[in-house]
């Protein structure tokens, strides 16, 4: 797990703006503020400008549209917290809402951290309001000189990194189950069933948010505007096809947690039925005996033998014979 408290904003946080770079078209980029990045243009047809802010940072949902001429109702979905996977292209911009996983402190993975994003070609706008450690990587990579050049790089380094870690997420829930499948199953205890269950509630939030990232992703691949160019696309479907294969691995895992859970239901509700089989076979024995010794001792006159000194011990030897009778009965009827 990452520690993102530990990180720090490019900004002091009187903007709305976490950093931005302006891309070299080489891999590269340099820094830019707040208060640059308003007059910004192009000096070079290589240079792509990205910015990462909050986006319940203050003022964001009016600059949008009056900075970079967003239309309200896209302004209003990049800044709202309908965070359900989608993309789509409006006119030569591309516009998603995607999910990561979220390694903030205290999280669970199935509390997906929604990132936004709209691009124009030359301007790329992410937007998030919790921590998410996937733009930081992309950022890495630019400031360290071998990122992204364009746009469309952008947004496939986003796409991959996060799917890198959404990677990393199943590969730790599938090295618990590995764990739970390797340890007796007559010894575990409630703490190991409980992070069973845990692990099938992952399973089934992460299928439910990353099918639809899947859909939106092949959305940005075949709808993209021109300057998402080809080797974009080809980037794209690589991480289609590995987000695929992720979500096999899901379900993977979930049946591995159901197989499990249903075992251990079948072995307690055997267990039970024994236990229950074993009280029923005592009772039946002891059923006419109590019966016996019942009636026998009843405190009203006339009990036969009740004054002789040998009865005792012929009701002892009636209660032996009768629960030998039973015995050869239960043996016989495969009771016992």
């Amino acid at each position: 797990m990452h520690d993102l408290t530990a990180q720090t904003d490019d900004n002091d946080g009187q903007t709305p703006l976490l950093f931005s770079r302006v891309l070299d078209g080489n891999g590269g980029g340099r820094p830019i503020d707040w208060e640059e990045l308003q007059a910004w243009q192009p000096q070079t047809d290589d240079e792509v400008l990205w910015m990462h802010m909050r986006r319940n940072g203050p003022g964001v949902y009016e600059w949008l549209q009056s900075a970079l001429g967003i239309p309200e109702p896209t302004a209003e979905l990049l800044t709202s917290d309908s965070t359900r996977p989608r993309a789509f292209r409006e006119g030569q911009t591309l516009v998603a809402t995607l999910r990561g996983i979220n390694f903030n402190p205290g999280a669970e993975p199935e509390d997906m951290v929604s990132m936004q994003l709209w691009s124009d070609g030359k301007r790329l706008v992410t937007l998030r309001r919790l921590p998410l450690q996937t733009p930081r990587d992309t950022l890495a990579e630019i400031d360290g000189g071998y990122g992204p050049n364009d746009a469309g790089s952008v947004i496939t380094s986003l796409t991959e990194n996060m799917i890198a870690r959404m990677n990393a997420s199943i590969v730790d829930m599938n090295d618990h189950i590995d764990q739970c499948e390797a340890m007796d199953l007559d010894v575990m205890s409630d703490r190991v069933l409980a992070k069973i269950t845990t692990i099938r509630r992952n399973c089934l939030a992460l299928k439910r948010h990353m099918g639809p990232q899947h859909a939106a992703f092949e959305t940005i691949s075949r709808d993209a505007p021109d300057w998402f160019e080809e080797h974009d696309r080809r980037e794209m479907a690589e991480t289609i096809e590995r987000l695929r294969r992720y979500l096999d691995d899901i379900d993977i895992s979930k049946e591995s947690a159901v197989v499990m859970l249903d075992e251990l239901r079948a072995r307690a509700i055997a267990s039970s039925d024994r236990t229950n089989y074993i009280l029923t076979i005592v009772a039946a024995i002891f059923l006419p005996l109590t019966f016996l010794t019942g009636l026998l001792g009843i405190n009203v006159g006339g009990i036969p033998g009740a004054e002789g000194d040998k009865a005792f011990w012929i009701v002892v030897g009636l209660c032996g014979a009768i629960l030998a009778g039973q015995l050869i009965f239960f043996w016989k009827w495969k009771w016992l």
